[in-house]
C-alpha cells in the first residue's frame, strides 16, 4: 500500500474516532436529567385539611404547634393542607364567617385554634353536622366536634397530626 494512501486512511480513523468521542462527550453534556435532583412534586390524595388562625397565622405561639402536626401528617399520608387566617375585628361573630368560608371550600376537616376560631368553630359544627371539625383548647367532644386539650407544643403537635390522619374522607 502506497504511503499516501496510508495517512489518508489514518487520517480518516482519527476524524471517525474524533467525532464519536465528541458526539459521546455532547450527549452527556446535553443530559443533565441525570444531573438534576429528583423531581419533588408530590401527588396529593382528595382529603383536605384546613387550619383557621388568628391575623398572625401559622407563626403564631399558639398555632405553631398545630401546623407542624398538620405538616406531619401530611408528610405520611399525602393529605392536602391549607390555613386560613382571620382577618379584621378578633371576635367570634367575625370568625364564624371564615369558619364557613373553610366549609364552602370543602375542606374534609376544618380545624381552629385561638379562643374566637375555637367558639366560631363550635358554633358551626352545629349547623353544619356533615363537616368534621377539631379545636384545640377547652371544649367538649362530640358528633362532629373532636376537642384537643392544650398542652406542650409537642403533645398538640402530636394529637393534631394523630386527628389528621385519621380523620375519615368525606
Amino acid at each position: 500500500m502506497p504511503g499516501w494512501l496510508r495517512r489518508f486512511w489514518w487520517a480518516v480513523a482519527l476524524v471517525v474516532f474524533g467525532a464519536v468521542g465528541v458526539g459521546v462527550w455532547l450527549s452527556q453534556a446535553s443530559n443533565t436529567s441525570r444531573n438534576q435532583p429528583p423531581p419533588r412534586a408530590r401527588v396529593y390524595t382528595q382529603f383536605t385539611a384546613c387550619l383557621l388562625t388568628d391575623s398572625d397565622g401559622v407563626t403564631a405561639a399558639e398555632s405553631a404547634p398545630v401546623w407542624a402536626g398538620m405538616q406531619a401528617a401530611s408528610l405520611n399520608t399525602l393529605r392536602k393542607i391549607s390555613y386560613l387566617a382571620v382577618s379584621g375585628p378578633d371576635t367570634v361573630a367575625n370568625a364564624e364567617a371564615f369558619v364557613n368560608t373553610l366549609v364552602q371550600r370543602k375542606c374534609d376537616l376544618v380545624l381552629a385554634v385561638g379562643e374566637p376560631q375555637v367558639a366560631a368553630a363550635e358554633t358551626q359544627a352545629k349547623v353544619y353536622p356533615a363537616q368534621r371539625f377539631v379545636v384545640v383548647g377547652a371544649g367538649v367532644s362530640g358528633g362532629n366536634l373532636i376537642v384537643i386539650p392544650g398542652g406542650s407544643a409537642q403533645q398538640v403537635q402530636s394529637a393534631v397530626a394523630q386527628a389528621v390522619q385519621s380523620a375519615p374522607q368525606r
